[in-house]
Parts: structure tokens; sequence; C-alpha cells
């Protein structure tokens, strides 16, 4: 039996921080019905990477990846009647998670205090930018814009150019493993007192969470972490380094004297232990930009994974800087089947993320793909909720799931 078995959730959260909590609930045995509309749809739904380069509505594997076993229906929230079925469905539910502008939930009658009212133990999670509360509590935007109000952006990139920006909504990744750890607390909560709560969570502040030592530093000391590309502070060599073959690198980090004598032993330099440049840490990092030049006039004759291979075998921190075939073809995670095989009905089998852990007695079901946009409409109305065929049809009619 999975853990979250018998737990249903209806899911009106979209884009990314939203779905994926609520997916590591379907991936160990929560019933998820994840609502959209076809009147707006979900903007990662237009995301790529596309199968076979071909973009549509249900082609997206960035989305199908955020909602991997949930029954997908469709529900115009801007109908009478869609409030309605969306009230049924949080009287059949456990949980209930939106992520739309803060206020939305409320204008269509369907905030907090709303569900209380039809199923009074609800768990409500409330996912946005900065929180329900506070004087930019209604600003909209996307973690890409995230990432930049966190303070991520300040500190990438190289000394005297501008910032850079991370990969996709970065901020997305970390808020979601928030959302998740507070559902299944909200979950044990209900399970002692019979009561359930409202979850505000705001993705800003979980997010800045993983820059604490920078902005302790700034408190305590009035410093201000700048960009140093890929130096650190208390190591070197610490850089990535050009490898044999087109853009192969691989990265390497000395951090103690310790792993400096291994180093110069892998890279059959004895005679750098006593060179006055290289000698002390100190001296390592007045000469740093020597020193990098040294390592890459090693590097650039082996491949990447050779580097990797005889560091790590010798003691000294290092790895690939890995593109995807890497990651596909990687033996670690191959053996660990970090990425499973899904099948959908548009875009047929795909692999999808694993998500980094393994339960030893409920290990995460992978069961189905994330589902075509109202693909199990019927299914959820009928089957879940008890509607009989003639209501299902008028509703239909009337435009409800649309």
């Amino acid at each position: 039996m999975q853990p979250f078995e018998g737990v249903k959730v209806v899911d009106f959260s979209w884009n990314a921080t939203g779905p994926i909590a609520t997916k590591n609930l379907a991936l160990h045995g929560a019933t998820v019905v994840r609502v959209e509309s076809n009147v707006r749809h979900d903007l990662s739904r237009f995301a790529p990477p596309y199968a076979g380069g071909r973009s549509g509505l249900n082609r997206s594997t960035f989305w199908t990846e955020f909602n991997i076993n949930k029954y997908g229906m469709a529900l115009n929230l801007n109908h009478p009647e869609g409030i309605a079925v969306a009230r049924r469905l949080v009287t059949w539910a456990d949980i209930a998670a939106e992520s739309f502008r803060v206020g939305q939930m409320a204008k269509w009658g369907l905030g907090y205090e709303n569900l209380r009212e039809i199923k009074p133990d609800i768990i409500m999670f409330s996912t946005s930018m900065q929180g329900q509360t506070g004087p930019r509590a209604r600003n909209i935007g996307v973690g890409n814009v995230l990432v930049g109000m966190t303070g991520f952006n300040q500190i990438l990139g190289y000394p005297g150019e501008g910032p850079l920006q991370p990969y996709g909504a970065y901020t997305d990744w970390m808020a979601t493993r928030f959302g998740t750890i507070m559902l299944m607390a909200a979950l044990a909560y209900r399970r002692k007192t019979g009561k359930g709560q409202y979850i505000d969570m705001s993705q800003y502040e979980a997010s800045t969470h993983f820059l604490a030592p920078l902005f302790l530093d700034y408190q305590i000391n009035g410093r201000i972490a700048g960009r140093q590309g890929n130096r650190c502070p208390h190591a070197a060599p610490h850089n990535v380094y050009p490898c044999r073959g087109e853009d192969r690198w691989c990265a390497i980090a000395v951090l103690t004297d310790r792993q400096w004598k291994r180093f110069c032993g892998v890279i059959e330099r004895p005679d750098l232990l006593s060179d006055p440049r290289f000698d002390t840490l100190l001296a390592r990092k007045r000469n740093e930009r020597t020193l990098d030049d040294l390592v890459s006039r090693w590097t650039k004759g082996l491949d990447a994974e050779t580097v990797m291979v005889r560091m790590q075998q010798g003691g000294v921190p290092a790895g690939i800087v890995a593109a995807g075939r890497d990651m596909f073809e990687d033996p670690q995670l191959t053996y660990r089947q970090a990425f499973k095989t899904v099948e959908h009905p548009e875009i047929g089998r795909h692999a999808a993320n694993g998500i980094g852990y393994i339960l030893s007695e409920t290990p995460a079901e992978f069961k189905r793909s994330g589902p075509c946009l109202g693909e199990h409409t019927e299914y959820v109305c009928t089957q879940l909720l008890g509607m009989n065929d003639e209501e299902f049809v008028r509703l239909l009619g009337d435009g409800v799931f649309a």
C-alpha cells in the first residue's frame, strides 16, 4: 500500500510549482484530479521540448513531466455551473491546491473560507509568487522573474560583467519541495486532530532560504556577495576545464593541501609541490590564472570522462559537465532507474524523471504520463463525483467542460 493511497486531491494549480508538489503525492498513491480549461491554457503546455519537435497542446513533455499519474479534467471556472462542479470536487477531495493570482479563488467563491463551508476539514494549498499577504502579494509573474528578485542572478556570472540567468524558472524547483513537505505535515495534522488548514506558500521566501548564508554575511558583516565566475575563495584550482572533443568539459575542485598533493600526482607533476607559486592555497589563489592554464593544457588531451575518473580515483573532487546524452547514458542513473518510461496518448512512450529517492517498501509508481487536456473529464464526473450520464451530457452541452 502506498503512503498516500486514499488521499484525494483536486489540483487547480498550473505551471510548475503547484503541479510538481501534487505530482509527488500522485507518485505515492494519491488520486489527483488536475483541473484545467480550454478557455485559458496552462502556459507550460506551450513550453518545449515537444515530442518530435512539433508543437501542440498535448505535445509538451515539459508539461507531462509535472502531471504524471494525474487525471486530467477540463472545467470552465468562469461558468456558474463550472463553479458548482468545482465545489463538488472539493467535497470529494482532502486537498485543494491552487496557484492563481492572489484573490482569484475567492472571486470565484472558492477561497479557503468558502471551501471550509463545503468541507470543514479541507486542506487548501495556495502557492504564489510572494504569498497571500503583504504590499506585493498581488504582483504576478513567473519563476524566471523570481530568480532575479531572490538574488540568484546577482551572484551568477563573472567579475566585472553583468549577471546571468540560470536555466528556466529556477525557483520553481526549490519551492515545490517545501510544498510537498507542507502537504504531508497538514495531512498528519488532520489525521491527529480531524482539522484541515490553509497553507500559504510564498515561492519568494521559500527560494531565498537557499541563499541564507549570503544574507547572514551581509547582515553580520556588511558584505554583499558578488559574481566570481567559477572561482571559489577557499579552493584552487576550482574551475571547469576544456577536454578532448567538441564542447566537452570537466569540473575540478582542490580544497585542501592534501588534495593538491593528490592532484599533482594524478597529472604527474610532483615538481609543482615545491613551486613557490603553488605551494600554499594563498599562493595558488594569487596565481590562479596561471594555474588554470596549466590544468587546461593537461585536460585538453583527455576525454572528460577520463579526467573525471582519474581525479576521483586519486581522491580529487571532479565531475564532467554533462549534456543530455550523458545523463541518459550515465551508469549510476541507469542502475537506479532514475528515468522512467511512461506512455502518452499523443506523444507515445517517453522518459520521465524520477524523484531522487526510493522508499524501500513503497517506491514511486509511474502509472501514467501527464494527461491530455480534459482526457479524463467524463471519468472524473461519472466515476468520482457520481454524476449520471444525463447530467454529464447536459453540462457538456452547456460548455461547462471547456
